[in-house]
């Protein structure tokens, strides 16, 4: 299903305000929140949803890029709020609530959540990736070494040695424990982190040596990461597990990828378009010639016809970059500059004063021939 527009997702226009984009955010949490509509897997969705617009409007850099790409900035695949466990999304963006992670903490005695204890989920790694320009265009692999907590070899993760883990006697094994909580809406009945087991749910008599009862280790691992064609800078990409492993059991993190362009000497990205500034000479122009331009596929030999003005802009169709979310694909714009030369000799400045009032060398615009802001008009 496509993504809604971020706007709408928050329900303000393109020209709210930082304050205005934040009121929203928070309205529709407080609206949408697990606490408040419990078993509700819609009102979660949309709970997701708006902390995904959110990340995204609260970012100057990242709401430039939206604003100029639209989703395709993101991959197809959201900035990262798509990808957020709701522990992420309290972590991240608990300001928005006065510094707690939940805007019912106040009514639930600090913490809890009836959403149950659920399958631990470890942290995510963040790494930047720098590409050139030729890896965008077609796409690449990129062997990386990364530092990241993975389970315990020697106790299977679970931080005992021995086998030697316990269920918790306080919680029954459950991780929480219900309390009844006096609000200002009356009595609630909350289930918070058990405090004996920190909501794990077991007890570890004897602790591993080797991982000290953390049930993870710091390893290096080489991942390989294949890169679409078509990304862009600032483009956040996300590999499901490769993150860090949560202590005593659980679900691995996920690695995410912050796409870095190098920028080209030569050719220059206008969206899914490339520039190519080209320089010829005098000569060239007035009898044509052909030449090589370099494009991200390599070498190609185009035509320069006789008489050719500079400004003219020569296309080299699906020359260009690919669209990561579909199978557009942009062109080469070839710009072409006749170069004047600066410093000449007394026999050449001869040659050229003898020749330069002839008719072949005054302006002679005639009908078919375009200013550059037509010529521009064709293009775009």
């Amino acid at each position: 299903m496509a993504k809604r527009d971020y706007y709408e997702v928050l329900e303000i226009s393109k020209s709210a305000s930082a304050d205005e984009i934040k009121k929203a955010y928070r309205k529709l949490a407080i609206k949408y929140h697990p606490d408040k509509n419990p078993d509700n897997p819609a009102a979660e969705e949309k709970f997701k949803e708006a902390a995904e617009a959110y990340e995204v409007l609260s970012s100057p850099e990242k709401k430039q890029r939206y604003d100029q790409y639209g989703h395709q900035a993101a991959g197809g695949g959201g900035y990262g709020g798509g990808g957020m466990n709701m522990d992420d999304i309290f972590s991240q963006f608990g300001d928005v609530f006065g510094g707690g992670g939940s805007p019912f903490e106040s009514f639930f005695g600090g913490g809890g959540s009836s959403r149950g204890r659920g399958v631990r989920k470890g942290s995510n790694l963040r790494i930047k990736l720098k590409l050139n320009l030729e890896e965008i265009a077609n796409g690449c692999e990129k062997k990386i070494k990364v530092k990241r907590q993975v389970a315990c070899d020697e106790c299977s993760g679970t931080g005992a040695k021995n086998s030697s883990v316990q269920k918790c006697g306080t919680c029954n094994g459950t991780g929480q424990v219900k309390k009844v909580v006096n609000t200002m809406l009356g009595q609630m009945m909350s289930a918070v982190t058990c405090s004996t087991c920190s909501g794990e749910g077991t007890i570890i008599k004897d602790k591993c040596t080797s991982c000290h009862g953390q049930g993870t280790i710091e390893k290096e691992e080489t991942i390989t990461i294949k890169i679409p064609a078509g990304v862009v800078d600032g483009m956040q990409l996300s590999m499901s597990g490769k993150g860090n492993m949560p202590p005593r059991g659980g679900v691995a993190g996920d690695l995410l990828i912050l796409i870095e362009e190098i920028e080209d000497e030569l050719l220059k990205r206008d969206g899914l378009n490339i520039i190519y500034e080209l320089y010829v000479t005098f000569f060239d122009a007035v009898f044509g010639t052909s030449i090589e331009v370099p494009t991200v596929d390599g070498k190609v030999k185009i035509k320069i016809e006789p008489g050719t003005q500079s400004g003219k802009i020569l296309r080299l169709r699906s020359k260009g970059l690919k669209d990561v979310n579909s199978y557009q694909k942009g062109d080469q714009l070839i710009y072409v500059n006749v170069w004047t030369p600066q410093e000449l000799t007394k026999e050449e400045k001869e040659i050229l004063s003898s020749i330069k009032d002839s008719e072949s060398f005054k302006p002679n615009p005639g009908k078919n021939d375009k200013s550059f802001f037509e010529r521009m008009k064709e293009f775009f």
